[in-house]
């Protein structure tokens, strides 16, 4: 059994989003509105050296979307009202599910519904499932990035609890924006 990574080991850095009063981010949209997602380059050399980093590839994105059933088990991680394991500076993952056809724009719109308990601050979130037959480096399929929740403007408060459903962007919307 190989050792896994160090998890409490960190390293920040700042990243200018400005240049000369212009983004550097790349934003996202599709042709039913704004995206509310966007990229932003991290220079190599701003990396340290003997970091070990696993990350997502268009092999972790291009997902078949028949192959994504609602009900299934998914993974939302991130940092639900700033909560975080604040000694090492980890996010929290939350259990969830595919709550909309999959691969059909959820009213007209590039995302999908899940089922979780999510709360602000998770915006941004990679919405993640787990594939045993992948990259055994990182045994992770990207299916979507966290949005919003979602409720009904007509509930009513007193007698009706929220729906705990959220919204979540597909994820080849990172495709575009990387390529």
């Amino acid at each position: 059994m190989r050792p896994g990574p160090d998890l409490t080991q960190q390293h920040r850095m700042s990243l200018p989003l400005y240049d000369n009063g212009l983004p550097l981010w790349r934003q996202a949209g599709d042709s039913g509105c704004d995206v509310d997602v966007a990229a932003l380059e991290i220079p190599p050399m701003a990396m340290p050296r003997r970091a070990r980093f696993c990350a997502f590839t268009p092999r972790h994105i291009e997902v078949y979307m028949r192959a994504v059933r609602i009900g299934q088990p998914l993974l939302l991680v991130g940092f639900p009202l700033g909560f975080h394991d604040t000694l090492h500076h980890l996010p929290l993952a939350c259990g969830a599910v595919v709550a909309s056809a999959f691969g059909v724009h959820f009213q007209g719109q590039g995302c999908f519904v899940t089922d979780a308990p999510m709360h602000r601050g998770s915006s941004g979130a990679p919405v993640v499932r787990h594939d045993p037959d992948g990259d055994p480096d990182m045994p992770w399929q990207l299916l979507g990035v966290h949005a919003s929740r979602m409720d009904m403007h007509t509930r009513d408060v007193l007698h009706d609890a929220s729906l705990g459903l959220n919204l979540a962007w597909y994820s080849d919307v990172l495709l575009a924006l990387t390529q």
